[in-house]
């Protein structure tokens, strides 16, 4: 068979490996299946951290079946691992199998990990790589982003009519994604909460959504902490539902003289964390240093921003988006004073423009789910 031959078994695997997403974390996600005669014939994938790998996985599926892997190329999204954490190496359960032959998308980033291929060749093993590497690569961008820098990962969610605008002229924004797209949100909340992530909101739409920030009509094992970055701190006794039903994972972050005030004092009696933020280098608040905060000392693998336009540009300014979920709703407002979803640049030419690279579109009831995607993410 041909590498291209290849591409729709790793498009299965890379279907499984998302069965796993957000359980796997901190691993990455991973899938694997085995193929004889054209067919796949057993299945397997990183269920969950500490469990078995997808190939280990894959094989358990195939001796169930009474299958023999001997006969069987090991199609895999990820280099398999050739050393020993918390499970034995993938390669050496891949050549006590038999296998003659594997087939991977993508080389392990993981410098612990890596070197599989090397070691499965030297065995006389054949291995074929690349297959789907971009798909295979965007499966785990979280990983990356854990293994290449000290923030988390960040998406970025929002809902738009179709001229672009988040709002009516008068604030007015429920609801401009259809049921289909809230329910996603809310399961995008709980896997993110699942993990022990953030939600993170602008000032502005904590005080004009009044939102909960949690994961509703799905089932959560456990809600994300909600994150607000604001210059004004509400009083404790206002309000606000995260004030009156989510102190305690509840944390502000404003300029070092609003978290030392005494409103700041007052919300911390009431269960609320409010944490000082320096200026950024430009102005305006670090995100860089917030973003280290929040996975150094709230221990955030994932932060979920959902607005508002303000916050979100800035981000995007700054090459902190990592995935960018937009709902686009088939309605018009056609109006120059609606809120638009991104404001505040002044580009005089479309090579200052922000660019991104189309990763996935599919419709979500009656709206279109678009993932966008850095586009300086080089396989």
């Amino acid at each position: 068979m041909s590498e291209l031959e290849f591409a729709p078994f790793m498009r299965e695997a890379i279907s499984l490996a998302e069965r796993g997403r957000w359980l796997a974390c901190p691993n990455p996600t991973v899938g694997a299946v085995l193929v004889r005669d054209h067919e796949v014939v057993a299945r397997g994938w990183h269920h969950a951290a500490g469990q078995a790998h997808a190939e280990v996985d894959c094989l358990r599926d195939a001796a169930a079946r009474g299958i023999a892997p001997s006969e069987c190329t090991l199609v895999v999204t990820l280099e398999p691992c050739r050393h020993e954490g918390k499970t034995p190496p993938c390669t050496e359960a891949i050549l006590q199998a038999g296998i003659r032959r594997v087939v991977m998308g993508l080389a392990d980033p993981n410098p612990v990990a890596a070197g599989g291929a090397a070691l499965l060749r030297a065995a006389g093993v054949e291995v074929i790589e690349n297959v789907c590497a971009q798909e295979c690569r965007d499966l785990v961008s979280d990983f990356l982003v854990w293994q290449r820098t000290d923030r988390p990962y960040v998406i970025l969610k929002m809902a738009a009519t179709l001229d672009g605008r988040i709002a009516t002229r008068n604030g007015y924004s429920q609801w401009i994604s259809c049921e289909e797209s809230r329910q996603r949100t809310h399961a995008l909340r709980a896997g993110v909460g699942l993990c022990g992530g953030a939600v993170l909101v602008g000032g502005g739409t904590f005080r004009a959504d009044n939102p909960r920030l949690t994961a509703r009509h799905v089932q959560a094992a456990r809600q994300p902490l909600a994150c607000i970055l604001t210059s004004r701190l509400p009083q404790p006794d206002a309000d606000f539902h995260l004030l009156r039903e989510r102190a305690q994972q509840t944390i502000f972050m404003g300029s070092p003289a609003a978290a030392a005030s005494t409103t700041a004092k007052a919300l911390r009696e009431s269960g609320v964390r409010v944490l000082a933020l320096g200026r950024g280098t430009q102005g305006g608040p670090d995100l860089h240093g917030m973003l280290h905060v929040m996975r150094e000392e709230l221990h955030c693998p994932y932060v979920l921003c959902e607005g508002g336009g303000h916050l979100a540009l800035s981000l995007l300014e700054k090459g902190l988006v990592d995935d960018f979920h937009l709902h686009l709703s088939p309605m018009i407002l056609g109006d120059a004073e609606a809120l638009p979803i991104f404001t505040g640049r002044a580009p005089l030419s479309l090579d200052e423009a922000l660019h991104m690279r189309v990763c996935q579109t599919q419709c979500c009831g009656t709206d279109v789910h678009i993932r966008l995607v850095p586009l300086d993410e080089d396989v």
